[in-house]
């Protein structure tokens, strides 16, 4: 993003969150957004995942700027561009881990056996295969957010975002599941943001960055 601004209109007058933000992500890349709560850093995830537009400035994935599309493109990138992991996992309980993980892609058009292969090999990739007929009710909370992952990176992302991923889980479990996720979005080339108030992950992520008076720094 570059040179991103957003305000918010209110009875009291418009409250400018972000004023000039900018940041680059690489293919591969894990970033930390490490900031306190009412920094902004909501807004900076929603502007990245194009669930709202800046009132200035550019949101550019893949060399094109989002704020000059329509609802409709802005959709059509927000589902084949990006992927969402928030602290609760959100699976729908009524359908198997694998499938959970296949429906984002047979939204986007994937044929269902193409989906289902591609689900199987995230699910392995984070050593959940023999829990891919579970429903999410025989799942740990861990095995749940792993799912929720993997459903994030179904797609093949360029961008993950991911809001606090692993604060729902003991401190064990988080350690775990945190590791598994940088592995594979690692080896899966995806930018990722990760908001964390956690120290000790953010130091294992590549870089840190937080919010300062409408800033990233």
């Amino acid at each position: 993003m570059k040179a991103v601004r957003r305000t918010y209109q209110s009875d009291a007058g418009g409250l400018t969150v972000l004023d000039g933000a900018e940041l680059t992500l690489a293919p591969g890349e894990i970033v930390a957004l490490v900031a306190p709560s009412g920094s902004g850093k909501s807004t900076l995830l929603h502007l990245a995942g194009l669930l709202e537009k800046p009132d200035a400035g550019a949101v550019i994935i893949r060399g094109q700027n989002a704020a000059e599309l329509n609802d409709a493109g802005r959709t059509a990138m927000r589902r084949q561009e990006i992927g969402f992991v928030y602290q609760f996992h959100h699976l729908l309980a009524e359908f198997t881990a694998l499938e959970n993980i296949s429906i984002p892609q047979m939204i986007a058009g994937v044929p269902q056996a193409a989906a289902h292969q591609r689900s199987m090999e995230l699910l392995e990739k984070f050593g959940l295969g023999p829990r891919a007929t579970h429903l999410p009710g025989k799942l740990s909370g861990g095995e749940k957010q792993r799912v929720a992952i993997a459903r994030a990176l179904a797609n093949h992302p360029s961008l993950l975002l991911a809001d606090e991923p692993t604060g729902n889980l003991d401190v064990a479990t988080s350690n775990i599941v945190f590791e598994e996720l940088l592995h594979v979005v690692r080896s899966e080339n995806t930018a990722a943001l990760i908001a964390t108030h956690n120290p000790e992950l953010a130091a294992r992520m590549d870089r840190q960055i937080t919010l300062r008076d409408g800033r990233l720094v």
